[in-house]
């Protein structure tokens, strides 16, 4: 989704397919056997109201913050957090709509997840899903439409320059209303490199049985490191289209994409831009493209199978709102994704990433999280990401404890001045090995009563 020109343009080639009727909502699938579901949205809620900001980010404008503009594509639109742009449908799905202003202008609706650590396990494989209709408008109508739902690695959140070194997984991608679905690899170094960019490394299908703009279809990408060399795998509807392996890149290139802490997700509509210019062969859109033609998604979620060193959790990622709980010890845990909380707050971070942090944290406070799935090796290290803006000698511990908030801690670690309640560092901490499913329970101690520590996420390890 990030910068390309003129890809695969002579494969969006339009094919003609029988329709198909498929309804129109349905809830996340049953886990399939041998797996684990890390995280899903199936976009329940209220017509006209905004994605769960616990599970995602709302992008806005014509770029990130000091990152290139027009989002490093050309694509011409502004994003919104306006439910014409961006809402659920009342039924199920999420519906980003792109509109024309009268006079002339383009809004649209952008999210990425606020996780950004969806990776396989050594020895496992990781599934990301979609169940999709494109936006329903083909021919000179649809000509610079380009729905996408897609993935980039997690170092890309506050650096915005080093695309495509830390990788790009474009699970589905369409443009101009060609009934195709794309999947693409951007790696390496642009231009040219290992993933011949600008363009990167993909290839594109009709959609199975009906067009991908008459009716939902499933959209999937395997990352598995089960195998040897490893692969990374394109479906649509259960069909796979494309593969890239290991063995295809050099080392420096394969370790800079998967080496780090794993990828977040987006979902978005753009208007205009290289991808859509290059497969038209002239400028998007045009004065014959229609607005207000919506993408329709139905559920995304990630899975995980194997693997020797994670256990993803069975349940999505639990919500500051009192949720069920469920998520995997080495994945990284958000704070304000409690069940539970005793004392603290919540405040917007500047920490990379964005989102929330809790905050105004002093002696006695506590946090509360449910069934943290830690498998069957045992985590040992402990660490958070903090920041405080104490003064007078003020610190204290954040202290892990499993089951109570007054259990004998397993592991604790100090905290601080850091410069500034914004100052983010992150520090770890050795604590005593834990297996299985547990609730655990960060609590605050200091010596003082006054607050000495923010807290943005934490994660366990080996």
């Amino acid at each position: 989704m990030l910068t390309r020109v003129t890809r695969l343009a002579a494969a969006a080639v339009v094919v003609a397919t029988a329709l198909v009727g498929i309804p129109a909502a349905a809830s996340v699938p049953s886990t399939p056997s041998g797996w684990s579901l890390v995280w899903a949205d199936d976009f329940t809620g209220s017509a006209n109201s905004l994605p769960s900001s616990s599970n995602w980010i709302i992008d806005t404008g014509y770029g990130y913050s000091g990152g290139p503009s027009n989002w490093g594509t050309g694509e011409i639109q502004q994003y919104t957090s306006n439910t014409q742009n961006l809402s659920l449908d009342g039924s199920g799905n999420l519906r980003i709509t792109p509109i024309k202003a009268s006079n002339g202008s383009w809004t649209s609706g952008r999210i990425e997840t606020r996780r950004a650590d969806f990776k396989p396990s050594a020895g496992g494989v990781l599934r990301i899903e979609g169940r999709i209709q494109m936006p329903n408008v083909t021919g000179a109508s649809a000509m610079g439409y380009w729905p996408a739902f897609w993935s980039l690695g997690a170092p890309y959140r506050g650096n915005y320059w080093n695309w495509p070194g830390i990788g790009e997984l474009d699970i589905m991608e369409n443009v101009n209303g060609v009934n195709a679905v794309w999947g693409t690899l951007h790696c390496g170094v642009n231009p040219g490199g290992p993933c011949n960019e600008t363009n990167g490394l993909g290839a594109s299908r009709a959609c199975p049985n009906s067009s991908c703009q008459s009716a939902f279809h499933t959209y999937r990408l395997e990352w598995d490191r089960s195998v040897s060399p490893n692969q990374i795998r394109w479906y649509v509807d259960g069909i796979q289209f494309f593969s890239v392996n290991q063995a295809q890149f050099d080392s420096t290139t394969w370790s800079n994409m998967t080496s780090h802490n794993g990828y977040f997700l987006l979902l978005n509509v753009a208007i205009g831009g290289a991808f859509p210019n290059g497969v038209a062969g002239y400028s998007t859109p045009t004065s014959s493209t229609v607005s207000g033609k919506p993408m329709l998604v139905d559920y995304v979620a990630v899975w995980h199978s194997g693997g020797g060193t994670t256990n993803p959790s069975p349940t999505p990622t639990p919500s500051p709102t009192g949720g069920g709980g469920g998520v995997n010890a080495r994945s990284t845990i958000q704070a304000e994704a409690y069940q539970a909380q005793s004392g603290t707050q919540l405040e917007t971070t500047t920490d990379s990433g964005g989102g929330q942090n809790v905050a105004y944290i002093s002696n006695g406070d506590y946090l509360r999280f449910d069934n943290v799935q830690f498998g069957t090796s045992a985590a040992t290290q402990f660490r958070a990401r903090v920041a405080s803006g104490a003064t007078g000698g003020v610190s204290g511990l954040i202290q892990v404890r499993l089951g109570s908030p007054t259990a004998t801690p397993i592991g604790s670690l100090s905290v601080g001045n850091t410069g500034g309640w914004q100052n983010w560092q992150t520090i770890p901490a050795n604590i005593g090995g834990v297996t299985g499913t547990q609730t655990v329970y960060l609590t605050f101690s200091s010596g003082q009563p006054a607050d000495f520590v923010n807290l943005n996420w934490f994660q366990f390890g080996n």
